[in-house]
């Protein structure tokens, strides 16, 4: 009996702790890309890692070849090209896009705000702000399947 009124006790005491509350996710950036549950499919999660190891790749690219004392990448069309070139080097040319069609659409709207349509010369700024989308995406990826 002793033992039941001890464990009761102990229960109680336990009852009224209080234990702090976990802590809410950080909320993203305003302007940050969101792709949770937008990767489907048997490859959703292969996708999603393809996916953020590519952008991952063409941000460092960008950014070392903007280090370099005559950049060869100068232009939006020529980001692209490298993004296309990646693509078939990396993954054979299949694209991620053709199996996540959501991901393809959320990922090409997300640009066109960050970056716009221009395909033109870009300046040191202009460069950081590809990099950064490029770096966002890969997060977004990571992001989506719990990496």
């Amino acid at each position: 009996m002793k033992m039941i009124v001890a464990l009761l006790l102990c229960l109680y005491g336990l009852s009224q702790i209080d234990l702090p509350e976990p802590a809410p996710e950080p909320e993203p950036a305003p302007n940050a890309l969101r792709l949770d549950g937008l990767f489907v499919g048997e490859q959703a999660e292969s996708d999603a890692a393809l996916l953020a190891a590519l952008c991952d790749e063409i941000a460092d690219e960008i950014e070392w070849d903007g280090k370099q004392p005559e950049p060869m990448l100068a232009t939006g069309v020529a980001f692209d090209t490298l993004r296309t070139r990646a693509r078939i080097a990396r993954i054979r040319g299949e694209s991620i896009g053709d199996r996540q069609p959501r991901v393809r659409d959320e990922v090409t709207k997300f640009l066109d705000v960050e970056l716009g349509e221009d395909g033109g010369p870009v300046d040191s700024e202009k460069r950081a702000e590809w990099v950064e989308a490029y770096r966002n995406i890969a997060e977004a990826s990571r992001h989506a399947i719990g990496r």
